[in-house]
């Protein structure tokens, strides 16, 4: 459960609070008061998208950090555990934004990947926005919704489908590789023949390359290398520092200091001999051989060739060999090949539809259920005689999801058939039709909060009645957050807050009031009543508050 919010330099959010109730919370307050930047702050710290742009102007970021209550919640605390991070019953999300859009996330004040975030943040969260419902306009979405309902008893069906599909998918793969005319499988023998030949006969070894490059190198650089070392030869005679030697030998005994210089001198003379005898050696043995020299370049020549069209290294190029060499093989023996392609792909195929109808079994029986409790909770949300099933078709392919393809549809009135939500549900009917499903896998997640932006839409009187009657009832086992902007559900929460923008200082901020008594019969009374709130306005709004109050506490005890 949802403990408390906070937000820093969140838009026009400056830095509010607010701390939440377990049962039904609600959110109320004047068009661009910013409502909706309450629930994009809730989505960024449960691992929602993030942008530089929501950092409010003239500061360095912003934050916002969610605290809940996971004492009942063993799942959770093994998944903190799972990454090394310290569990408690009280949970600490945080995210962070520098104005430059750098995104830091943390756990309990252990910083995390945003994906550690995202995943405990669904398993604590479902948010609907306020255009959510519009996705029940895709029969996609209707098959993902049955799934989720039904996990427990679908998912492994659904696991060994995908890996079935994979392995049917692998042997249509090998197949195709596997055809072709006559003509087109001899054109490719013959040049994978000569393709292979060529590699074979090059023998290539592990740096060969390496040592010709610097062989040829020699090769190319001898002569330089021959006069360079003749000058060098004539530099290092020790003619110079034997001279050197006889004139300090001279005078060294008039001053004893001198006898360090000659000893260095000494071996000056004796480092100078050995490197002119080496310099001399060098140049004796030295030797242009341009027969190998040529043959040097024609094998360089031989390995880039090769490199160019099989792989930059003789291992990458030895790997090709040896696939090019399987495939001659197959084409040797294609006919044996081919008929073990097909012997597979039927075998797969067969597994695989044996698990697309098990998995198309399982969702039939589960979409009766689901579509009852639907059905139920629709009812309760003021369809009258509401019809509400799932129909299925088959897709003509598989896919790693079987080959169902599935809608629900809906009669709402007596006497009609069932059709497409698309052509038949309102805007306001979808929003209700969403609620209803959403209320459903709610029971079946056990996610323990669940946040509601304008769940309201295109909805007024006795159906807003009973829209807000139904969220009473969800908020008996789940903690429900809702921002609203009708009084009929306003006035059946346990808390209600209200989202205010006021200007000071030359800059707009947005605050969050949590009211009293007597400040939500004055919010009720704005809200049934508009900008003149008369005497009667505020009656009616107390009576409003006081019947919501007796039918809340009926329908928590009856469900």
């Amino acid at each position: 459960m949802l403990q408390s919010l906070h937000v820093h330099n969140f838009a026009l959010l400056e830095d509010a609070h607010a701390d939440f109730t377990p049962g039904f919370n609600v959110f109320t307050g004047e068009t661009g008061a910013g409502k909706s930047i309450l629930i994009d702050a809730f989505g960024m710290v449960l691992g929602g998208r993030s942008s530089a742009d929501y950092v409010r102007s003239g500061t360095d970021g912003l934050w916002v950090q969610a605290v809940f209550d996971i004492s009942s919640q063993p799942e959770i605390k093994a998944l903190l555990n799972e990454h090394g991070i310290d569990e408690d019953d009280d949970l600490f999300l945080k995210r962070q934004i520098s104005a430059a859009g750098k995104s830091r996330a943390f756990i309990n004040g252990v910083q995390v990947p945003l994906a550690v975030l995202k995943a405990i943040g669904a398993r604590l969260v479902d948010i609907h926005g306020q255009h959510e419902h519009q996705s029940l306009l895709h029969a996609s979405k209707h098959l993902e919704i049955l799934d989720t309902y039904a996990k427990s008893q679908i998912s492994p069906i659904k696991e060994k489908t995908a890996s079935l599909y994979k392995e049917y998918g692998m042997w249509k793969v090998r197949l195709e590789e596997l055809s072709g005319d006559e003509e087109s499988r001899r054109r490719e023998y013959d040049f994978l023949r000569f393709e292979v030949d060529e590699i074979e006969q090059a023998g290539l070894k592990d740096g060969e390359e390496e040592e010709l490059t610097e062989r040829y190198r020699f090769y190319s650089n001898s002569r330089k290398i021959a006069e360079s070392l003749s000058i060098a030869y004539e530099a290092v005679n020790s003619e110079m520092v034997g001279r050197a030697i006889h004139e300090v030998g001279e005078v060294v005994d008039y001053d004893q200091t001198l006898r360090p210089i000659q000893d260095q001198l000494y071996d000056a003379e004796s480092l100078l001999d050995d490197v002119h005898h080496a310099i001399g050696s060098y140049l004796e043995d030295i030797s242009f051989n341009e027969e190998e020299m040529r043959q040097t370049e024609e094998r360089l020549d031989l390995i880039h060739n090769l490199q160019a069209k099989y792989g930059s290294t003789a291992a990458e190029i030895s790997r090709t060999l040896e696939e090019k060499q399987k495939r001659l093989e197959e084409l040797e023996h294609f006919d044996d090949y081919r008929r073990e392609a097909e012997t597979g792909l039927k075998k797969a195929e067969k597994q695989l539809e044996t698990a697309c109808e098990k998995l198309s079994e399982a969702r039939k029986k589960a979409s009766v259920i689901l579509t009852e409790k639907i059905r139920e909770r629709l009812l309760d949300l003021n369809f009258l005689d509401v019809k509400f099933s799932m129909s299925f078709s088959r897709l003509s392919h598989y896919t790693a999801n079987g080959f169902d393809e599935a809608e629900f549809v809906i009669s709402t009135n007596p006497g009609e058939p069932e059709r497409s939500l698309g052509l038949v549900a309102s805007g306001g009917e979808l929003s209700r039709i969403m609620l209803a499903i959403k209320t459903v896998l709610a029971d079946t997640d056990e996610i323990p909060t669940l946040i509601f932006d304008e769940i309201d839409t295109g909805i007024s009187g006795r159906t807003a009645q009973k829209v807000s009657e139904q969220l009473a009832i969800i908020s008996k086992n789940h903690q429900v957050i809702c921002i609203t902007h009708l009084p009929q559900i306003a006035s059946m929460a346990d808390e209600h807050f209200e989202i205010a923008k006021s200007a000071k200082d030359g800059k707009t901020r947005t605050v969050i009031h949590e009211l009293n008594e007597t400040q939500m019969i004055a919010e009720l009374a704005r809200l049934l009543g508009g900008v003149e709130i008369t005497g009667a306005v505020l009656e009616n709004a107390k009576e409003m508050k006081r019947l919501a109050q007796k039918t809340r506490k009926e329908k928590r005890r009856t469900f």
